[in-house]
Order: C-alpha cells, then sequence, then structure tokens
C-alpha cells in the first residue's frame, strides 16, 4: 500500500490545482512519528497563538496526541477537499481548543497556511472558537459546552439511515462532562446502539473553575459509560501507540458505541502550565516565557 505523507505545501496560497489525495482509515504510521508530530503541533499552538491577543494554551497542549492520532492516522479524509461527502466527521466538543485544529487542517491544504497568522484577529476566519461557516474543516460550531454528543450521535444515526460507512468522532472535555446533555445523548446514543459513534474525553483533571473533580465528581468516568450502555476504554492519552491500539479497538465494536477516556495533562509539554493549569486555561504568552515555553516542549522527551 503506497503511503502518502501529508506535509506543509510550498505552493502559493490559493493554488486550486492542489491534488485531493484519498487519505484511507488507519493509515500506517508509527508510534514515534506520532509523537514527534505531537511535539510539533505543541509548537505550533504556541506560533498560532502569537498572533492573537491571548489563548486557550493548556486545553490545547492536553490533546495534542489524539488530535495527531485522528488525523494523521485514524479519519478516513480527502487533503484540500474538507467537504467530501464520504469523510470520517470530528467534532470539537471542547470548542476552546480550536487552536490545535487549525495547523493540522492547514496541513491537510484545507486552507492556506497564511490563515494560521491571522488567528483571533478581526475579520478572521479562524476564530478561538469552531465556526464551521467560516473555517473549512469544520464539521460543527462549538463553544458552549455538551451539545456536540448530541449532533455527533445524530451525524451517526443519519449515516446508519442512509446506509453510509462514514464515522463520526466526538471530542469532549472533562469539565464539559459536568452538561447533563452529554449523559442525555449517551442515554440515546447505547439506546440506538450507535456503533459508529466513538466519543473521547481529554480527562485532563482540570476546567476553569479548577479540578474538575471538585467542581462535580465525574469519577469513575469510563464505568459510567459503560454503564449507560458503551463500550468503554481508558488510556494513556499521551501515549500515541496505546491511542492507536484504543481506536483500532473501537473500530471493531459492532453493537454499541465507544467512549475512550484519554487521561491526559493540562499544559502538557511546558513546567509553569502543568503547574498551574487554571491559569493558563486562557492567557497570553510573551517574551522569555515564550521562549521558555518553545524550549521545554522541543527539550521534552
Amino acid at each position: 500500500m503506497k503511503v502518502t505523507t501529508v506535509t506543509q505545501s510550498d505552493e502559493n496560497d490559493g493554488d486550486a490545482s492542489k491534488a485531493q489525495i484519498e487519505l484511507p482509515r488507519f493509515r500506517p504510521v508509527t508510534a514515534s512519528a506520532l509523537h514527534e508530530r505531537a511535539r510539533q503541533l505543541r509548537l505550533d499552538i504556541l506560533e498560532v497563538i502569537s498572533h492573537a491577543p491571548m489563548g486557550h494554551y493548556s486545553s490545547s497542549l492536553s490533546c495534542a496526541e489524539i488530535l495527531v492520532t485522528l488525523y494523521h492516522h485514524v479519519l478516513r479524509l480527502r487533503r484540500s477537499d474538507p467537504d467530501w461527502q464520504d469523510r470520517d466527521r470530528f467534532l470539537l466538543g471542547k470548542g476552546h481548543v480550536a487552536v490545535a485544529l487549525w495547523p493540522l487542517f492547514a496541513e491537510l491544504d484545507f486552507f492556506p497556511q497564511a490563515w494560521l497568522q491571522t488567528f483571533g484577529q478581526l475579520g478572521s476566519k479562524l476564530t478561538d472558537h469552531p465556526d464551521m461557516h467560516r473555517a473549512p474543516g469544520v464539521d460543527f460550531s462549538s463553544g458552549s459546552l455538551g451539545h456536540n454528543l448530541s449532533v455527533g450521535l445524530g451525524m451517526a444515526l443519519a449515516a446508519r439511515r442512509r446506509q453510509r460507512d462514514h464515522r463520526i468522532y466526538v471530542l469532549l472535555g472533562d469539565g464539559e462532562i459536568h452538561e447533563g446533555q452529554v449523559w442525555e445523548a449517551a442515554m440515546a446514543a447505547a439506546h440506538y446502539k450507535a456503533a459508529n459513534l466513538v466519543a473521547i474525553v481529554d480527562a485532563n483533571g482540570s476546567c476553569a473553575d479548577g479540578p474538575t473533580e471538585s467542581v462535580m465528581g465525574i469519577e469513575p468516568l469510563a464505568e459510567r459509560f459503560a454503564s449507560f450502555g458503551w463500550h468503554s476504554l481508558e488510556v494513556d492519552g499521551h501515549d500515541a501507540a496505546t491511542l492507536m491500539g484504543a481506536f483500532a479497538q473501537a473500530s471493531q465494536c459492532v453493537d454499541k458505541p465507544v467512549c475512550i477516556v484519554a487521561r491526559t495533562l493540562k499544559g502538557k509539554g511546558i513546567s509553569f502550565m502543568e503547574a498551574s493549569p487554571r491559569e493558563w486555561h486562557l492567557g497570553a504568552l510573551n517574551g522569555a516565557d515564550l521562549e521558555r515555553a518553545r524550549q521545554e516542549i522541543r527539550e521534552a522527551e
């Protein structure tokens, strides 16, 4: 099988001749390559936010391996064609981390690389929360937490009704799990045996109001989803090999939806953000602090 490497395009912005290369599910890639791409994504996050007054650092850093594994290995996509009908769908429930999606979308030629420099600016298509009416590649808008699992379930049921085989993946924050609508969707997804629906919980243990479990107890999270009728897995969300295995297992489930609880660290890769994740939920890095953050990511194992 020929492996297509997705790289940043050197072509001029807006070149309509870019090839629409189909990227199949579970493309061959090594775990070490995904780890390196996650490192680069963390650097990209810092760079993109530097063009805006501030950004959501710590929440974006915690899900880097999850997003890289999805977009470089799991999802069926077509490069340069974000609206391809047969693509797998990805919904970002924790919409405040949209900055982590934009470099991946630019890499896939969903829009020009130059757009990354407009992040967070007036009139930019690349907003702090994803807007499906502005940015190519966004399957559903998010910002207000708790809606996207319900929408993902609707997409999954529609695909089944239309006899289409695309799969639906929804990334939730553990703070988002506090929303009652998430559990209504969880109950309905199990009832309708939506086996083409996969929820991933970025369980980084912290939300805007403080430690997630102190704000509202949600543990044991994997067991809770299982009690609602889901096939439930719990993994290290920073271990690409483990994530690859979990997504492979999810693809084999035929009679129920799957929840992957990914244990992560908010602010992963930057020591002062890991130590004070709530402080860096929304903030601004400048000068020496920005360079220190870059250096720590470059030197991380």
